[in-house]
C-alpha cells in the first residue's frame, strides 16, 4: 500500500515537472537574446581622419624668365641653400654684349648733353655781350644826334653812329634765336640720355634673368633640368620651363582632403595627430589646423567645383592644411601622411556604444505591441514619409522587455556616442546583435546574453 502511494506520488511529481519544463521552454522560445551595455560617463573625442601629403608651407618653383641654354647649375637636389645664393646660370653672351653697347650709347648721350650745355652757356654769354654793345651804341647814337642837331658834327658821323646802333640791335635777335636753338638741342640730347638709360635698364634686366638666386633659405626639393639643356619662358597658356623647386622646411604642413560630410566640424587651430607612412605608424606628431579650403574639389578629377562647368553629384572633398608643431628634420615634401583632427572633446559625458543607436518609424512604435515578437522593418504597412517620420533612439531593457527610448545625441567618439537626452546613467542599453536590433519590436520580451561579447573580447 505504501509502495503504491509512493509510486502514485512519484508519477504526479514527474508529470508536474514535465508540465513546468514544457511551460518554461515554450516561454523561452519567445524571448529574444540580446547583448547589452550600461550607459555611463566616458571621455569622448570626435575625430576626423583624412589622408594627404607633406608640403612645405613656403616653397617656390624657379621658372625660366628667358630663353637660353643652361651653362651652370650650382646646386644638386637635396642641397641646402642660403638667400641670395646663385643656383643657376644661363648663356648670356649676347645679352651681355647688348648691355655693353647700351651703356656706351648712354655715355655718348651724356657727352652730347654736356656739349649742348657748354654751347648754351657760350650763347648766353654772347647774348650778354650783345646787350652790352646795344646799350653802348645807343648812347653813342643819342649823343651823335644831339651833336648833329647842334651842328657840331657832320651828318656822316651821325649816320655812322645810328647805323652801328641798328646793326647791334639786329644782333640781339640773332643771339636770342641761337639760344632758343641750343636749348632745344639740349632738351633733345637729354631725351636721348633718358632713352639710352631706359635701354640700359631693359638690357640689364635681360642679363639679370640669366642668373637665378635663392629667394630664401631652404632646401632644393626638385631639380628637373641638367646643364646644357635649353629652357624657355612661358607664353599665354603654355607653361615655361621649371629649373628647380626650393622649399622652406622650417615650417612643414600636411595637406589633406577632408570629406564634405566632415568639413563642417573642422575649425581653425583644432589639434591634430599626424602619422607619416615613411616613418612608421607608431610615430605620431602634433599639429594644428591652419587653413581650411572654401571650394569643394571633385574627388575623381581633383578640379575645383568653381572651375567645373557641369554639375554632378559625385563625392567632393575640401583641402585642409595642418601645420606640424615640431617637424622632424628628415621630412621630405610628398611623403604620404594621415591627420587625425580632434573636432570636439568632452570629459565624463553620458554615452552609449555607437551600435546601440537605431531608427524606427513612428507608425512602428504606435502599433500594438506583440509579446516576444521579432519582425522586419517591412512588416509595417506603407506610409508616407511626411506622415511617418523616423525617430532615432535606443532600446533599453526594462522589466525583461525592450523599450524604445528616443534620444538626442552629441559628439561621436571612436566607439561611443554622447547622449544628451533620453537615457540615464546605469540604463541597460541593447547593443546587439545587429540582426536583432534591425528587427526588434518595441515591447518585445528579451533575455540578456553577453557571453558572445565576452568571447569576442577574449579572442581579440
Amino acid at each position: 500500500m505504501n509502495a503504491k502511494k509512493i509510486a502514485i506520488i512519484a508519477g504526479i511529481v514527474i508529470v508536474l515537472g514535465a508540465i513546468v519544463g514544457f511551460t518554461i521552454t515554450q516561454g523561452q522560445r519567445n524571448l529574444v537574446a540580446v547583448q547589452t551595455a550600461k550607459a555611463g560617463p566616458q571621455d569622448l573625442s570626435s575625430v576626423v581622419t583624412a589622408s594627404g601629403q607633406i608640403k612645405a608651407k613656403t616653397y617656390v618653383n624657379i621658372g625660366a624668365n628667358a630663353m637660353g641654354q643652361i651653362t651652370h647649375l650650382f646646386v644638386h637636389e637635396g642641397d641646402h641653400v642660403k638667400k641670395g645664393q646663385v643656383v643657376a646660370q644661363l648663356d648670356n653672351i649676347q645679352s651681355t654684349a647688348s648691355l655693353a653697347a647700351s651703356r656706351a650709347n648712354y655715355q655718348v648721350a651724356n657727352t652730347d648733353v654736356s656739349a649742348a650745355d657748354e654751347a648754351l652757356r657760350n650763347a648766353q654769354a654772347d647774348l650778354k655781350r650783345v646787350q652790352s654793345d646795344i646799350e653802348r651804341t645807343k648812347l653813342d647814337a643819342d649823343r651823335a644826334a644831339e651833336l648833329y642837331k647842334a651842328q657840331l658834327i657832320p651828318k656822316s658821323q651821325y649816320d655812322t653812329a645810328r647805323t652801328t646802333y641798328e646793326s647791334t640791335s639786329a644782333g640781339l635777335q640773332l643771339a636770342q634765336t641761337r639760344i632758343a636753338q641750343l636749348r632745344a638741342q639740349r632738351e633733345s640730347s637729354q631725351k636721348r640720355v633718358e632713352q639710352a638709360s631706359a635701354d640700359v635698364r631693359r638690357v640689364g634686366d635681360i642679363v639679370s634673368k640669366t642668373v637665378y638666386s635663392a629667394p630664401f633659405d631652404g632646401l632644393v626639393t626638385n631639380l628637373p633640368v641638367r646643364e646644357g639643356e635649353t629652357v624657355v619662358m612661358g607664353i599665354q597658356n603654355s607653361p615655361g620651363s621649371t629649373l628647380m623647386t626650393i622649399s622652406d622646411m622650417s615650417v612643414v604642413t600636411v595637406e589633406v582632403m577632408v570629406d564634405e560630410t566632415d568639413i563642417v566640424n573642422v575649425k581653425m587651430n583644432q589639434p591634430a595627430e599626424i602619422t607619416i607612412d615613411a616613418l612608421g605608424p607608431k610615430e605620431t606628431y602634433k599639429g594644428h589646423v591652419t587653413e581650411i579650403g572654401q571650394n569643394a574639389i571633385l574627388r575623381s578629377s581633383g578640379v575645383s567645383t568653381s572651375q567645373s562647368n557641369t554639375g554632378n553629384q559625385e563625392a567632393k572633398d575640401f583641402k585642409v592644411v595642418v601645420t606640424l608643431d615640431n617637424p622632424p628634420s628628415n621630412l621630405r615634401p610628398g611623403l604620404s601622411s594621415t591627420a587625425k583632427i580632434t573636432t570636439a572633446s568632452k570629459n565624463a559625458t553620458l554615452s552609449v556604444p555607437v551600435q546601440a543607436l537605431t531608427v524606427r518609424k513612428k507608425s512602428d512604435l504606435e502599433q500594438k505591441k506583440k509579446k516576444g515578437s521579432i519582425t522586419t522593418a517591412s512588416a509595417a504597412g506603407p506610409a508616407k514619409a511626411t506622415d511617418d517620420p523616423e525617430i532615432t533612439g535606443v532600446f533599453v531593457v526594462r522589466n525583461h522587455k525592450a523599450e524604445f527610448v528616443p534620444v538626442k545625441t552629441g559628439i561621436t567618439g571612436s566607439t561611443n556616442i554622447e547622449i544628451t537626452e533620453g537615457v540615464k546613467e546605469g540604463d541597460e542599453v541593447i547593443t546587439g546583435s545587429y540582426r536583432v536590433l534591425r528587427t526588434l519590436r518595441n515591447g518585445a520580451s528579451v533575455k540578456v546574453d553577453n557571453s558572445v561579447a565576452k568571447k569576442d573580447e577574449s579572442s581579440s
